[in-house]
This record gives C-alpha cells, sequence and structure tokens, in this order.
C-alpha cells in the first residue's frame, strides 16, 4: 500500500466516523466501534477492493445498507 492509498483510507474513515456521530449522535469512540468492525472498513482498508477510490458518502451508504442488512 502507497502513503497516498493509506491517507485516503483514512481521510475516508474520518469523514465517515464524523457522519456516524453526527446522524446517531454518538461519541468518536462509539462511531469507532460501529465502523471499524464493520465489512464495509475492510472493504475501505483493502486496496485490492478499490473502494477507497469512492466518496466518502457512497462508502457511507455502504455501511449503512450493512447495518440494516444485519438489523
Amino acid at each position: 500500500m502507497t502513503n497516498g492509498q493509506q491517507e485516503m483510507i483514512e481521510y475516508t474513515t474520518q469523514d465517515i466516523v464524523e457522519y456516524i456521530m453526527k446522524d446517531n449522535k454518538l461519541s468518536m469512540s462509539e462511531a469507532m466501534d460501529g465502523f471499524y468492525p464493520s465489512r464495509t472498513f475492510s472493504e475501505l482498508a483493502d486496496v485490492r477492493t478499490g473502494l477507497y477510490l469512492q466518496g466518502s458518502a457512497y462508502v457511507y451508504e455502504r455501511y449503512k445498507a450493512e447495518i440494516r442488512k444485519s438489523a
């Protein structure tokens, strides 16, 4: 993984954690505890999927869909 890829993954992760916090009125640690074990985060962190190239809003929508399916 290149430094640029790592940075894109980190920036997207930060955005999504902020979205989760805002939408669900959660603390940062609660939002991180929900996102990091998700399949969406696993795919985001795997550069082979290319998900890190998508916008944060798109990745967040995938995460929300994942949560809805697991509920």
